[in-house]
């Protein structure tokens, strides 16, 4: 299944580099709505192998195999070649992953260790760290109810992710219906708290990032104000959207929704 798409993501390209060899960038024109959904095909495709690792193809032979493609020419290789050599970038694409992975897990375990040396920082048994920003004597919420938020999300480097607070709209969510870390985070607040968390990635999303703005295995830093514990009499349901996985493609995520 990788191989087929990985196929289709280099036949694509294809189709906008077709003819680069006698265009310049200069040349090509941007004016119609068919050249414009061109050059966005190129730019995504582009985005998307780079990704995948596949920064060093040649685009003069993916041009190549796509006016042979067009032209009813013999291919100048057999399938067996090709499938080789679709495994051989796969695999290469797989082991690039797999180091950034060990080294954003290394980078995480250094910055929760590090951090775990602040003042006000407390960390738990399941390796949640918190420190309260503003403590109140309000309920603590349970497993079961559903609560009012606010926050903003952030990489370990800074990097906002997601926040609610520059939306200007708090959101409603299930104490249980959110990623571990919250999980643990929201049944250790009062009603009214503000809380600093940070969150490890096997808390959080892990490898399986809902979005482009996460990188897997990333340590969460939220700010986190526990506004309200709804009345369980009145208001038993979350808003539907707050329940549900996030998984954006360009605007910003819920990230808290556990897949």
């Amino acid at each position: 299944m990788r191989h087929h798409r990985l196929a289709s993501a280099m036949a694509l390209v294809g189709l906008v580099l077709t003819g680069c060899d006698s265009q310049t960038s200069e040349s090509v024109k941007l004016e119609t709505p068919a050249q414009k959904a061109s050059y966005g095909i190129g730019l995504n495709m582009g985005k998307s192998l780079s990704q995948e690792g596949m920064d060093d193809l040649d685009p003069n032979a993916v041009a190549l195999g796509i006016e042979d493609a067009i032209g009813d020419k013999e291919p100048k290789l057999t399938d067996e070649q090709l499938m080789e050599a679709f495994t051989a970038l796969q695999a290469r694409a797989e082991e690039r992953l797999a180091e950034q992975n060990k080294a954003a897990l290394e980078a995480g375990k250094k910055f929760l260790e590090e951090n775990a040396k602040r003042e006000g920082v407390v960390t738990t048994d399941s390796g949640l760290q918190y420190e309260i920003i503003e403590k109140t004597e309000g309920p603590q919420p349970g497993p079961d109810d559903v609560v009012t938020v606010h926050y903003e999300g952030r990489l370990a480097d800074g990097t906002v992710f997601d926040s609610s607070i520059k939306r200007g709209t708090p959101i409603d969510l299930p104490v249980s219906g959110v990623i571990p870390g919250w999980v643990e985070a929201l049944q250790l607040m009062h009603e009214g708290e503000k809380a600093k968390l940070y969150i490890p990635s096997e808390l959080a999303y892990g490898e399986q990032s809902p979005s482009p703005l996460i990188p897997a295995n990333s340590v969460l830093v939220f700010d986190l104000e526990l506004l309200d514990i709804k009345d369980q009499e009145g208001d038993q349901e979350a808003q539907p959207e707050a329940a549900e996985p996030a998984a954006p493609a360009e605007a910003e995520a819920e990230p808290a929704a556990e897949q």
